[in-house]
């Protein structure tokens, strides 16, 4: 049975609470006058909170003490920036630790000035592991999957990191400086899991390595007019010049900065990383730069959206320790000729064939999807939904999910359960859109 543990609360402030409880392994429920997914794209949506009754004391004296001024919100990290954000008209919430913007305006109107101009993203939550000594080019290439030594200087490999078994520990960006210095740019997420592995995994091997994560900041500056826009302001460095997965060590501002063509979004841009000390100064110009086209400031909302129509996986929903790179449509990412943590696994599973695989999915309902919805073909499961957009730029409702090997061929139709409603669906070729990004693949 449920009971009501508060109610009339904004979106962001149902995320923090809901997030609070479950870490506290409390499962909340929430219910909205509007329905699911109207939050999604920016409307002012109200929640009540419930659980189950077995749990409501304990929900109970949490909220109780966090209403009191507890510790338990200042917990959550703020960027540099969250005053910036503030002033701009930030609908914040929680984020993994961290307090971040959601949407600004609205979901779909960031999506869209990213798809058409420029949007520029805080996402200085992401971690920053050094690897640095005689070792670090050896050392990383046995800790990934991919290749990073078929690469010159100043390029960046994308690369699942896993363990013995083949599952996904994270999935990662590594900058190789040299042969003997290479950045790892982790989820925010899993920073400190990572850093505890990567150490525990170093242990034979000359290397240090340093977690700099609180000394980095990080603005992603993406959409077709970023180049233009960007060379404005860095007069003095050719963008041209600089290639997709490449990146630069710069000087602005008076200091140096690592500038790479990376994102997130599957449009062209450009990733910052610079000190908390010349932070606000850079996001303030990149803010006006982004105006003069009609840019705009964008939250997590819309990087999810536009992160989804192509194909850039989530960590913690398309894949996670219990799926392989195999599964998920990385073996692009694996290089089976050179030793690698999890080699073993992935090999035998190559060999055997994959039970699984991760589709794109077209749903024939208006009814939005979700992480965690159960896949069906003539009433028998073959799996669930990993992630679930209406997408803005296709305005098709669409969903990533994993099925059963024999299922996941274009044109296959499955059945998606969505609140004891089956929708109709159809295996759909990914990814579903391609933008402006510079690819070379």
């Amino acid at each position: 049975m449920l009971k009501k543990i508060k109610d009339y609360c904004n979106y962001s402030q149902s995320q923090i609470l809901k997030q609070i409880l479950e870490d506290n392994g409390i499962q909340v429920f929430l219910k909205s006058p509007i329905g699911i997914g109207g939050e999604y794209f920016g409307e002012g949506a109200i929640y009540d909170l419930y659980v189950e009754d077995k749990d409501f004391s304990t929900a109970k004296v949490i909220i109780r003490e966090l209403e009191k001024g507890g510790n338990t919100l200042s917990e959550l990290k703020k960027t540099p920036l969250y005053e910036r954000h503030i002033e701009l008209g930030a609908k914040m919430g929680e984020f993994v630790g961290w307090e971040l913007p959601l949407w600004y305006s609205s979901i779909i109107d960031e999506h869209n000035a990213v798809r058409n101009c420029i949007g520029v993203f805080d996402v200085s939550h992401m971690g920053e592991l050094f690897v640095q000594g005689k070792d670090a080019q050896k050392f990383v290439n046995y800790l990934i999957t991919n290749n990073v030594e078929k690469v010159p200087n100043g390029k960046i490999v994308y690369s699942p990191m896993c363990n013995e078994d083949g599952g996904i520990l994270d999935d990662l960006l590594a900058y190789k400086f040299n042969e003997e210095k290479i950045l790892l740019v982790v989820n925010a997420s899993n920073t400190q899991k990572d850093f505890e592995w990567v150490k525990t995994q170093a242990s034979s091997f000359n290397v240090d390595i340093i977690n700099k994560s609180d000394e980095y900041c990080q603005i992603a500056f993406q959409g077709p007019k970023s180049q233009d826009q960007l060379q404005k302001y860095l007069k003095d460095i050719d963008l041209d010049s600089i290639e997709y997965y490449s990146f630069e060590v710069i000087q602005l501002e008076g200091e140096e900065i690592i500038l790479s063509r990376t994102g997130y979004t599957g449009e062209d841009g450009f990733e910052l990383y610079l000190s908390p000390t010349i932070v606000v100064k850079v996001w303030d110009k990149l803010i006006q730069l982004a105006k003069e086209v009609d840019g705009k400031p964008c939250g997590l909302g819309s990087r999810d959206t536009l992160r989804f129509e192509p194909k850039m996986l989530l960590y913690g929903n398309d894949m996670d320790e219990n799926t392989t790179p195999l599964e998920a449509g990385l073996r692009w990412t694996v290089d089976f000729n050179k030793e690698f943590i999890g080699k073993e696994a992935l090999l035998k599973q190559k060999e055997e064939g994959i039970k699984r695989k991760l589709v794109g999915m077209e749903i024939h309902d208006k009814m939005p999807v979700r992480h965690g919805y159960e896949i069906y073909k003539d009433n028998e499961k073959i799996g669930f939904v990993t992630s679930g957009v209406k997408s803005p730029t296709l305005g098709k409702n669409l969903a990533l999910g994993y099925v059963s090997k024999e299922f996941s061929k274009s044109g296959t139709m499955v059945s998606i359960k969505a609140r004891n409603k089956l929708l109709e669906a159809e295996v759909v070729k990914t990814p579903f859109y391609k933008g402006s990004v510079k690819s070379t693949k």
